[in-house]
């Protein structure tokens, strides 16, 4: 403001200075005078107004200036849902039920190599595998919860490299969306540091952590050791055999550390859970995974086949040799329509029964059956999917020795 206003009384100076020379010596009357000074002031006033909009301008601008860095995003997805579950005891049970999801996240550029996000969601309660709100009570009002809050570092100085902190996404890669170790609504909280390099046309991808599921599980004090912990590391890799096909191949361990503490129960019931649950006889888990996904390009038809397997060789207990589990699918579009379809067996002791997928088998280990999804863009951001799942489980919905689970969904959801 103080530089405006001089370089506007030095223009004021000279230019005066100059019709009065030209009065003087006569070059201009009077009348020319008065008409020219006031055209002068009239500039003036406006190249300071134009000066000083300028600068608030500026200023303006750099207030605001983490808007234009940062994104909303979010989607709401509406579900219609029936179980029907068949005890092997002549005992049927049918459940339908509306569910809404909605969920809206931030993310922000705050610098050039640092992004910070949270993302808000909806549940009928804290349970780490769903952010599904029933339709129920009363119309009350309903919770939400911090869904995640994270802070990725990716150095300018070492592409490739990224360092997260918080409640992240799952940092390591899945092939296509699989869900028998890792339901898609967890979000663990910790630290990861992820890498990935090309060679050629060779990408090399792999990843690592550490993350806390529980504070003193072992009732010693507060220090870390007494924490039940997960680690884990990943590393993979992106191939083109040919000009056809693209093929991903990975493996990873994820190893929990004083997993043998705690009680059976289902995380966020209150107490200590431990991880013996929802089918699980297993105290200890150590899970060893290897997947791969192929892609074949050029057919009339897009195609991609893809495969997991999982093993616990920690576990304990009497089902200790149920330990394994895998899972085969393919995805291609017909017509415009998506198609997912799998198959997957899944043994009691395979994978963490706290965290697997919650709508297989309702939510149980030592289960075997298929899924196939269908899913059709009505229009931009906007989606009609359905979901069957046809499994059995021999550990669901005791006191029954084993049940057929039918779960049928209809999803209209809408992004933005």
């Amino acid at each position: 403001m103080f530089t405006a206003a001089t370089s506007a009384s030095a223009a004021e100076s000279v230019d005066a200075k100059l019709l009065g020379m030209l009065k003087a010596n006569g070059s201009i009357t009077a009348e020319q005078y008065t008409e020219l000074s006031a055209d002068l002031a009239k500039e003036q006033r406006k190249v300071a107004r134009e000066t000083v909009d300028k600068e608030e301008l500026t200023t303006f601008q750099q207030k605001i200036g983490w808007a234009a860095n940062t994104v909303i995003s979010g989607d709401v997805r509406i579900r219609q849902e029936r179980i029907e579950v068949q005890g092997k005891q002549p005992t049927e049970q049918t459940a339908n039920r509306q569910r809404y999801r909605a969920r809206i996240a931030a993310v922000s550029q705050v610098t050039p190599s640092v992004e910070a996000g949270i993302r808000l969601a909806t549940g009928n309660s804290n349970d780490v595998r769903s952010t599904n709100q029933d339709m129920n009570n009363y119309f009350t009002k309903k919770d939400i919860w911090l869904d995640r809050a994270y802070i990725n570092w990716h150095p300018e100085n070492v592409p490739g490299l990224k360092m997260i902190g918080g409640r992240m996404s799952q940092p390591w890669v899945k092939v296509a969306e699989t869900e028998m170790i890792w339901d898609n609504d967890i979000n663990p909280e910790g630290l990861a540091v992820q890498y990935s390099r090309k060679f050629g046309q060779t990408n090399v991808f792999g990843s690592g952590g550490v993350f806390t599921a529980k504070d003193n599980v072992t009732g010693s004090g507060p220090q870390f050791d007494n924490d039940l912990r997960l680690y884990y590391g990943q590393l993979g890799t992106n191939l083109f055999p040919g000009d056809s096909f693209k093929l991903t191949l990975g493996g990873t361990l994820f190893h929990y550390f004083h997993d043998e503490f705690g009680v059976p129960g289902a995380p966020g019931s209150g107490g200590n859970p431990g991880l013996q649950t929802n089918g699980n006889t297993s105290t200890q888990f150590q899970l060893y995974e290897g997947f791969g996904q192929l892609d074949i390009l050029g057919l009339p038809l897009p195609l991609s086949l893809y495969t997991q397997y999982v093993t616990n060789p920690n576990a304990n207990g009497p089902q200790k040799d149920e330990d394994s589990g895998y899972l085969v699918g393919l995805l291609t579009r017909v017509w415009e329509i998506g198609v997912n379809y799998q198959y997957r067996d899944v043994e009691r002791n395979a994978v963490v029964g706290a965290f697997t997928d919650s709508d297989f088998a309702s939510g149980f280990t030592a289960s075997h059956g298929h899924k196939l999804q269908l899913s059709y863009n009505i229009a931009k951001n906007f989606q009609f999917a359905t979901t069957y799942f046809l499994t059995e489980s021999d550990a669901s919905n005791a006191p029954f020795t084993g049940s057929d689970t039918d779960t049928l969904q209809f999803d209209f959801i809408a992004s933005f």
